[in-house]
């Protein structure tokens, strides 16, 4: 099989792609290590959960919208346990899985740390991009995930972090 190597431009794009990628989730963590003492994957899981209907997701569904594996998210979710920001119960529709509830301290944090968070993404990200770039962002992101992503009617099935199998209590 023959190699097919980047073009220049994209060599270019890719190296921009990483290099702004890695400066995003960095002003992202020393915010958030700065107003919460939590990393960036930690304050995620919050909001999430926060979003969620009665503040509660089954883990397995929380892995898949953070797009991790479940044994990331088991231990993170450990963590923010021990914190009491989440509490983790038995999931009454699947025995075999459990689900993650924020607390109302995690409520709390979230309300707090939240302004802040917002503050940093506009200013590292959408204060730089017209709203024409940022519709171009989502859908060039949206297209990328899906095509990672597979399809789970018929198609293949893609190698997913949240479908790798870490832990019968996910």
């Amino acid at each position: 099989m023959t190699t097919r190597w980047l073009t220049p431009q994209e060599q270019r794009a890719w190296r921009a792609y990483m290099g702004a990628t890695l400066l995003l989730e960095d002003a992202l963590d020393r915010q958030l290590q700065q107003e919460a003492g939590m990393a960036h994957m930690y304050y995620s899981i919050l909001a999430n959960l926060s979003e969620a209907p009665e503040r509660r997701l089954r883990m397995t569904d929380l892995a898949e919208r953070l797009k991790i594996t479940r044994s990331r998210l088991t231990y993170a979710v450990t963590r923010l346990e021990k914190d009491g920001l989440v509490r983790r119960e038995e999931c009454h529709w699947d025995k075999r899985g459990s689900v993650a509830a924020l607390t109302d301290e995690g409520m709390a944090t979230v309300e707090r740390v939240a302004p802040g968070h917002v503050e940093t993404v506009r200013a590292a990200l959408f204060d730089h991009l017209t709203p024409h770039q940022v519709k171009q962002l989502e859908e060039i992101f949206t297209g990328i995930a899906q095509a990672l992503q597979g399809d789970d009617e018929g198609g293949a099935v893609a190698d997913v972090p949240w479908r790798r199998r870490s832990s019968p209590c996910s």
